[in-house]
């Protein structure tokens, strides 16, 4: 794994930085610049400032302008902050044109999310295809990448190869590229005979935007004991487990979350996980309905399933975080009767959307997880129904 030895003693403090494009309006950039701080607290990092300058377009050389990148120079250098990170993803020479006028270290959204991702693979697996990702990263930025890692010491975001002497050219980052993408083929070869051994199995999947409560409704579900926090991008391996409802047997694999503006190499590298997805017979989109804008992460979650292929199978809406949802939404003050038919209205309305295929819980509190259960062994066994027709209600 690219730099395992290098870990955060401390926490880093951070200033963030977005852009106004002309097709976005600020309060969207401050949502983008809300999960970016999560990100970075993720991380390790604590964030102090943020800088949000309004632009047709991003500047060719410094991303921000000449002004702003001069306001957040002086700030920095004022409080001693080490770390600036951009919600956009930076070229190679736009960030070694920043650092040279900043003076301290620079990440773009990819590579904050490549550094997390690389502390929290566990497996082979995992850690071969987050350091895939990073040297695809690399590449195209090895000029600005080199001159940055070697000045700015470690810390967040240089978990790249030679911290300590910077010595890989492009023949050398594509001479690893290459292994790593044989590897990983090997890898997904084992993965796909591991698939085909679990036999005639109907297969459900949980995915969903990324800290939405899966791992915490994976082990309500199978009651194991996987990771589950309140941070981003906690289960990056997929782990697959053996269900028995009332007899019915069917396999239930958690997988890593979504996000948006995910970088590509991720998708590219994580593909042999994604494949749980895409071969899976049913999926179980699990949504924190709590979030402000859990409406634009149903888009992100369903607009990556469409690219995977997997859209059109059965999906069961999940509505997780309903305690939290109602404690943030009604006024203590508010009629129960008003707080039933609100509720309703709220049920209807998704239920319209998903074709009745929506269900509301609470994980945490274990609320309606037996109707859950039993829409999911209905689901389950009407597939069975259809894939082994000559087989008798019993045999489900």
């Amino acid at each position: 794994m690219i730099d395992k030895s290098n870990k955060i003693k401390e926490e880093e403090q951070a200033v963030l930085v977005g852009l106004v494009q002309k097709d976005q309006r600020e309060p969207q950039v401050q949502e983008y610049l809300d999960e970016l701080a999560f990100l970075a607290e993720t991380a390790g990092a604590v964030t102090v400032k943020r800088f949000i300058q309004k632009l047709p377009h991003p500047d060719s050389k410094t991303f921000v302008g000449k002004g702003k990148l001069e306001e957040i120079k002086n700030f920095v250098h004022l409080r001693g902050i080490q770390l600036i990170i951009f919600d956009d993803e930076l070229s190679g020479s736009q960030i070694g044109n920043i650092e040279e006028v900043v003076g301290v270290k620079v990440l773009d959204r990819s590579d904050l999310i490549l550094d997390i991702f690389a502390r929290r693979a566990k497996t082979a697996q995992a850690k071969a295809q987050v350091e895939l990702a990073q040297y695809q990263y690399i590449l195209p930025r090895l000029r600005g990448m080199w001159k940055h890692l070697e000045r700015l010491g470690g810390g967040i975001g240089t978990r790249g190869p030679g911290e300590t002497e910077i010595e890989t050219d492009r023949r050398i980052v594509r001479d690893k590229i290459t292994l790593l993408r044989k590897r990983l083929v090997e890898i997904d070869k084992q993965a796909f005979t591991q698939r085909k051994e679990r036999g005639e199995f109907i297969r459900v999947a949980l995915v969903g935007y990324t800290n939405v409560g899966k791992s915490t409704l994976m082990n309500l579900l199978s009651k194991s004991e996987l990771l589950a926090e309140n941070k981003l991008f906690a289960t990056l391996d997929t782990t697959t487990r053996k269900m028995v409802y009332e007899t019915t047997p069917f396999l239930l694999s958690d997988t890593v979350g979504f996000i948006r503006k995910l970088p590509h190499h991720l998708v590219e590298s994580f593909k042999s996980t994604l494949d749980e997805v895409r071969e899976a017979d049913i999926l179980m989109h699990v949504v924190d309905i709590s979030h402000p804008n859990y409406e634009d992460q149903i888009g992100v979650v369903n607009k990556t399933l469409q690219e995977l292929g997997s859209f059109e199978k059965p999906i069961i809406t999940i509505f997780n975080k309903m305690d939290l949802y109602a404690s943030k939404t009604f006024d203590e003050w508010l009629e129960e009767d008003t707080k039933k038919a609100l509720l309703q209205d709220l049920e209807q309305r998704w239920n319209e959307e998903t074709g009745g295929n929506a269900i509301f819980i609470s994980a945490l509190e274990r609320t309606n997880i037996d109707a859950l259960r039993q829409t999911i062994l209905d689901k389950v066994r009407e597939l069975y129904r259809v894939r082994f027709p000559y087989k008798t209600e019993f045999d489900y």
